[in-house]
């Protein structure tokens, strides 16, 4: 995250998922599934659905936070097929088991949530008034910029053995 203020902060709802595991090593998995394009009127951790393998509950809101020097980057996001929102859920140690640690709209920072010890990072698919609003975020803000590559001066292999006479040529 960034020192400078966002623009604009977005909150929004997540959904995670509680899904019986298929494994020796763990009772449960539990992953972010999506995001709501607003905060619903419910506490954290409600449930929404239960059955017999999964349950999948709100577990609480979150803001995205849009930032101009970041337009580029919602710009590809939005322009990708599916464009994703990242969503990163901390382990608490208690109950509820996780805490929505972060949401993002950024791939840069997405990928930068993905760091080894950073509990539960998946990509969720955007909602219709995210893609939205951000979209009129990139418009108002992007600035595209034209890469120009550096041009380098030809080097010159005499350079360095002008200034020694050990290296002149001799005639």
């Amino acid at each position: 995250m960034s020192t400078v203020a966002p623009l604009l902060r977005i909150p929004v709802g997540v959904v995670v998922e509680r899904r019986k595991a298929a494994s020796p090593w763990a009772e449960v998995i539990w992953r972010p599934v999506a995001v709501l394009g607003g905060v619903p009127d419910a506490a954290a951790w409600t449930p929404l659905a239960i059955d017999a393998e999964t349950a999948t509950f709100y577990a609480g809101e979150a803001e995205i936070e849009l930032y101009r020097s970041e337009a580029d980057n919602y710009r590809r996001n939005l322009a990708s097929a599916e464009p994703a929102v990242w969503v990163a859920l901390q382990e608490t140690g208690g109950d509820p088991p996780y805490a929505v640690a972060a949401v993002t709209a950024d791939p840069a920072e997405g990928e930068g949530l993905t760091e080894p010890g950073q509990g539960i990072i998946e990509a969720v698919a955007m909602p219709e008034p995210l893609r939205l609003t951000i979209g009129a975020f990139v418009a108002e803000h992007h600035v595209e910029r034209v890469f120009e590559r550096r041009k380098r001066d030809r080097a010159d292999p005499e350079a360095l053995a002008r200034h020694d006479s050990r290296y002149r040529k001799r005639r």
